[in-house]
């Protein structure tokens, strides 16, 4: 009898959902924090694939200005006659020139050059162009490769965000963490305008790369935390609409600004208007209520409420107490526990693959064959109803078969992309940007999933730890385009396949649509239990003191 009432007594506590319904699950205040945390979503896409348009290809050849000592009255059409050689088109070869001799230039003339080697005094580009990374560091020939390779290393920057900023923000919270990353996006963006080498500018991207990741991982929960079951998935994806309308301004600002500096400077400094952040971006309730924090956290229930004109009753808040008794989470609670070990190896793999296919297409953008400004708005173009549409998938199929399906399609397309010949550029670039739809949703959607999948006390940690590996795949992405020195199928190949074998394991994840979220590594069963013993043994202690006043 005694445990029937206690069953029931644990049913009735009241839960931090409940407290969201009673500010209102979608108000007035949670469309601010969703619009706060949005705004600087806008210049992602930049910071994440920008570098693109700075590298942009242009005719170029091997500076040879070595024969003006002997030949200063020459063309320069004559210059290039006499010291380049021809490609087997007719073209001047890019990368070799023929070895300076010690001759005048009627023996030049006369004779001709026959020996080659590669450009050693730098490279000559068309002077009509805008200073670009391309020119200003010479990524050409044996360089070329190292646009990528910072690519990569940029990668690592967001790595290194995601191992420190997860655990991070669960131990000081999400507020804080936001703040700092966003001055460091925008200031390490500004000054990497002013870098004289291509050195420092990778550096500087690197560090910058850790407060971007930073962003990225803490405004999903706390979009999540304070919205209602039903609004989660509205919540995350409008701030993933921030993200697809970014894409698109990307195509516009990388088009109208050819000189990088300017283009950094553009794409970096607006963040700098955002300083009211410091007095208006709000913290998790329910992170302040899993750490005890329990009169700050009823300091943003009550403005939540006032601003949506709602009140929470006295009696109500005196019962947020209750939820104290969550267990202090670990990192290594998702390796140890059997149901978070599961959830946490498969969605890894899940993000690992969008963010293999994600950055694969979006860094190939050159290789498709068309205008790549066009092809970039094309992409933009495509990524926001892709976003919008998750909104309604999620709701009607659930998480699981929206995440599994939109991983195999994207794949799908990776590997049709590989068997189609080099000259149907339009076929490849209309494949290509169904798959960005398909990676770019699969990515919403693992945002939200993992939010809902992770409990409370280690959301962060969780979600941290999926970006984290996410971002071991931006490290490989640019480099197995590398690959395409042996064939040009090889890295489509690899981004399809791998992606599809990732879809398949998100069949084995649970469903969350509809579901509350958890906020410790418990489970529901072991939660009842937990809750049962507290209140048993709070009831055996109020009779031993009732039968000690009797006496």
């Amino acid at each position: 009898m005694l445990h029937s009432s206690l069953a029931t007594e644990v049913v009735t506590m009241v839960e931090f959902g409940d407290f969201i319904r009673a500010v209102g699950e979608f108000g007035l205040y949670q469309k601010l924090v969703v619009l706060w945390i949005s705004l600087p979503l806008l210049l992602n896409p930049f910071h994440m694939v920008g570098q693109v348009f700075m590298v942009v290809d242009v005719p170029h050849y091997c500076n040879t200005d070595w024969i003006r000592a002997v030949g200063p009255n020459l063309t320069e059409e004559e210059q290039l006659n006499l010291t380049l050689p021809r490609d087997a088109n007719g073209d001047y070869e890019q990368c070799i020139m023929y070895s300076p001799v010690d001759w005048d230039l009627d023996s030049i003339v006369a004779y001709g050059l026959n020996a080659t080697e590669k450009c050693s005094n730098g490279w000559v580009y068309p002077t009509a162009e805008q200073p670009s990374l391309l020119t200003e560091f010479d990524l050409v020939c044996d360089r070329k490769d190292l646009s990528d390779i910072s690519q990569s290393i940029y990668m690592v920057g967001l790595l290194v965000g995601s191992i420190i900023v997860g655990p991070l923000s669960d131990r000081i919270g999400r507020r804080p963490v936001l703040l700092i990353c966003f001055l460091g996006q925008t200031l390490f963006g500004v000054a990497i305008a002013f870098l004289p080498n291509f050195t420092l500018y990778i550096i500087f991207r690197c560090i910058m790369a850790t407060a971007v990741s930073g962003i990225l991982i803490t405004t999903v929960p706390l979009a999540a935390e304070w919205v209602g079951v039903s609004y989660r998935t509205l919540a995350v994806l409008i701030s993933h609409c921030f993200l697809a309308t970014g894409s698109i301004l990307l195509a516009g600002l990388s088009y109208g600004i050819r000189n990088w500096r300017l283009l950094q400077i553009a794409g970096s400094a607006p963040v700098f208007a955002l300083f009211f952040y410091y007095w208006v971006l709000p913290e998790s309730a329910r992170w302040l209520v899993t750490k005890g924090k329990i009169e700050e956290a009823k300091k943003y229930l009550k403005k939540a409420a006032s601003i949506n004109k709602r009140t929470i009753p006295p009696e109500m808040l005196d019962q947020l107490k209750c939820e104290t008794q969550t267990k202090p989470g670990s990192i290594l609670d998702l390796l140890r526990k059997k149901h978070l070990l599961k959830v946490t190896l498969i969605m890894s793999c899940a993000w690992f693959m969008d963010s293999l296919v994600y950055y694969g297409l979006s860094l190939n953008v050159t290789g498709f064959g068309l205008d790549i400004y066009l092809t970039q708005l094309a992409f933009g173009v495509v990524e926001l109803p892709g976003r919008i549409s998750c909104i309604y998938l999620l709701q009607w199929f659930g998480r699981k078969k929206v995440q599994a399906v939109l991983l195999l399609l994207a794949g799908l397309m990776c590997l049709i992309i590989a068997g189609i010949p080099e000259d149907q550029a339009v076929a490849i670039t209309v494949l290509a940007v169904i798959g960005r739809l398909a990676a770019c949703a699969s990515f919403s959607t693992s945002y939200i999933y993992s939010a809902e999948l992770f409990p409370t006390v280690i959301r962060q940690s969780g979600v941290g730890l999926c970006s984290m590996v996410a971002r071991v795949a931006g490290i490989i992405a640019p480099l197995i385009l590398i690959l395409e020195e042996y064939h040009r199928s090889i890295p489509m190949a690899v981004y399809g396949s791998a992606t599809v074998l990732g879809g398949l394991l998100c069949f084995l994840l649970p469903e969350t649509r509809g579901v509350e979220l958890p906020d410790d590594t418990e489970t529901d069963k072991e939660q009842k239990i937990s809750k049962l013993q507290t209140l048993s043994k709070t009831n055996s202690e109020e009779t031993e003191i009732n039968l000690e006043k009797d006496i």
